[in-house]
């Protein structure tokens, strides 16, 4: 039994603006949760002409409004960038808006470049702590003042649940995030590296490694998170999901074609080349790569999973036992032609669609 959900970038194309980049995701989200899939993330990035989720607490209550069942979150929230009280303020309100609804993935990368990193996190001097380096304490503070020391499920917030405790200037204060709601977000640490596995492994919090960025080293992390586990009031075992980018058609050849936009994307991202918005699948089969663009192609084509929903199905199966997860969290990495209507992504929602027929046990 493989439960599905989805991850999205909010790409934004050729002749497209944020607003409706972010209608064909609504759109999306509402395909995800008629299908059954579990929860719908969304990313942080910034300065990227190509995505338009800067803001996961906004696009979350977007959705949720429009939503009714599926779970919402960030995939992740990138906590240098921000202060633990306002992020924990976010995600308590939303919470208290979509009770029962909301996830809470917190990252250490920046989301951006150094120069927008730097004006996100609002530092004065150089001299400021580098934030990444106080990203396991800044975890911490946000699991204390969302109150994740009891168990939402069982156990209602009041006046006396501890909260962090400071001391200003010879004054004792007592801060927790408000509003004080019945329940708790779910709270996942995302990452990349053996660092987050530890991290999350430590503080007894659910860990998903990004497998989707193509990085190495999953079975290692995994290993480190599931066997150094220190059981939490929240989270008694280890808890963890795949993710995985994917493109899925009618044919193999169209689930090719549909994704090389975005390979596109990511191949100029890697490669130093100009950063603008997705191209259409008629821009990108005219467009001409360099050398090092067609290798970054090639190599993410061969990680992706690429071709009918059968193919898929097989590896996200294989996948999943391989890794010992129940949950498999797909990038639907499809990209509109030219005809398509301006506010969807008709082929990101067929990849929902072709997925869902092959996995019955959605919304079980």
């Amino acid at each position: 039994m493989t439960q599905l959900s989805v991850l999205d970038l909010i790409p934004v194309r050729s002749g497209q603006n944020s607003g409706q980049a972010v209608a064909a995701s609504l759109s999306l989200v509402r395909t995800a949760e008629r299908l059954g899939f579990t929860r719908f993330w969304v990313a942080e990035h910034h300065n990227m002409p190509a995505v338009a989720s800067t803001s996961p607490s906004t696009l979350i209550a977007h959705f949720a409004a429009q939503t009714e069942r599926i779970r919402l979150g960030s995939g992740g929230v990138m906590l240098p960038n921000h202060a633990p009280l306002a992020v924990a303020e976010q995600f308590a309100l939303l919470e208290a808006m979509h009770p029962g609804r909301i996830d809470l993935g917190l990252g250490r990368a920046p989301g951006s470049d150094p120069v927008t990193a730097y004006m996100l996190r609002g530092q004065r001097t150089t001299q400021d702590a580098d934030p990444a380096e106080t990203f396991p304490t800044d975890v911490e503070t946000v699991a204390a003042l969302l109150g994740s020391d009891r168990s939402p499920a069982t156990e209602p917030f009041g006046d006396d649940q501890p909260g962090v405790g400071l001391n200003i200037r010879g004054r004792s204060y007592e801060l927790k995030a408000t509003p004080r709601v019945a329940t708790a977000p779910e709270m996942w640490l995302l990452g990349s590296s053996n660092f987050s596995a530890t991290l999350a492994a430590s503080l007894g919090m659910a860990f998903v490694f990004a497998n989707h960025f193509g990085a190495s080293g999953i079975e290692q992390a995994l290993e480190i998170y599931r066997s150094s586990f220190q059981p939490s009031e929240t989270l008694a075992a280890p808890r963890t999901f795949l993710t995985t980018n994917v493109s899925v058609a009618d044919t193999a050849e169209e689930a090719q074609l549909v994704a090389l936009p975005q390979l596109i994307t990511m191949a100029r991202l890697r490669t130093g080349g100009a950063l603008v918005p997705q191209l259409t699948v008629d821009e990108a089969r005219e467009t001409v790569l360099t050398v090092a663009e067609q290798d970054s192609v090639l190599e993410q084509s061969r990680r992706w999973l690429i071709g009918t929903a059968e193919e898929v199905e097989g590896r996200i199966r294989s996948y999943a036992s391989q890794y010992g997860v129940d949950e498999v969290m797909v990038s639907p990495a499809g990209a509109a032609y030219a005809s398509d209507p301006i506010d969807a992504t008709p082929s990101r929602e067929r990849a929902l669609e072709l997925l869902a027929a092959r996995f019955p046990e959605l919304g079980a």
